[in-house]
């Protein structure tokens, strides 16, 4: 199937590890034109060189996200490199919060740094895209989200909860947008395998009930449908069908990549 986003503007969040990465590579795949938005640069860079090495446009903007002025900023920037033209933005930038403290153990410095990152940041980069958007009377927004703004979490109040506050974020852009044929959706991942996955989640559990970590990461795919952890591939390629027109007439909506889990 042919996506269609050869020459399209996109700007991702988060692009230097990760999810954000293959986001990034994902995108650069398919013919975008990427400005990449993070605070370090120098871990950004050789995601965009090897944009760069495969015949891609890509850019990297500093831009803390929680400062919406950056944010407002970065958009110039990016319209004045591409023609003054934004028609993508994958809010993939975020943080986990504390891991395994219960609510009452979580400090309010703690709460409040996730929530103004997690909510706060996908809200100033939005605010800062949609004049724009709603002046071209196109646009395609996608928040990465998580299964834990889906169904509550023991020990993971704050991140869960900053994941809750973004749904209605999404869900209040995409009813505003909507008339200007603006979508705005959340892709909602699980647990995705990696070092924050093995090194925090896994590491986390293993030490509370003594096992190994990758007897941990076993724990956590038996209790997905399908039996597996999702992989930033699963992620990017669901980032990317929200891109396209493929999804024209779905917006608002939660998509959670999770291999069975939130919905079951």
């Amino acid at each position: 199937m042919n996506l269609d986003l050869t020459g399209k503007v996109a700007l991702v969040t988060g692009p230097a590890k990760g999810m954000g990465e293959a986001v990034t590579l994902a995108f650069a795949g398919e013919g975008c034109r990427l400005v990449l938005l993070g605070r370090d640069v120098g871990a950004i860079a050789p995601v965009a060189e090897t944009v760069k090495r495969s015949g891609g446009e890509a850019i990297v903007v500093p831009c803390d996200v929680t400062d919406a002025a950056q944010c407002a900023v970065a958009v110039d920037k990016a319209k004045a490199a591409f023609g003054g033209r934004i028609d993508i933005l994958v809010n993939v930038a975020g943080g986990s919060g504390p891991i395994g403290k219960t609510g009452a153990e979580t400090t309010p410095a703690e709460f409040d740094q996730i929530i103004q990152l997690n909510m706060g940041g996908c809200f100033n980069t939005i605010r800062a895209v949609l004049p724009t958007m709603m002046e071209q009377r196109d646009g395609k927004i996608i928040n990465v989200g998580g299964t834990f703004g889906l169904r509550g979490r023991a020990g993971r109040l704050a991140y869960s909860a900053s994941k809750w506050g973004l749904r209605g974020i999404t869900k209040s852009f995409a009813l505003e947008a909507g008339p200007y044929n603006i979508n705005v959706n959340n892709v909602a991942p699980g647990m995705v395998d990696g070092p924050r996955f093995r090194d925090k989640v896994c590491a986390n559990m293993a030490k509370k009930l003594n096992i190994t970590i990758e007897e941990a990461a076993e724990r956590h795919a038996a209790d997905y449908a399908l039996k597996r952890i999702s992989v930033d591939a699963d992620i990017a390629n669901a980032c990317l069908f929200l891109a396209s027109d493929v999804s024209r007439q779905i917006t608002g909506v939660d998509l959670p990549v999770d291999g069975g889990w939130a919905m079951l």
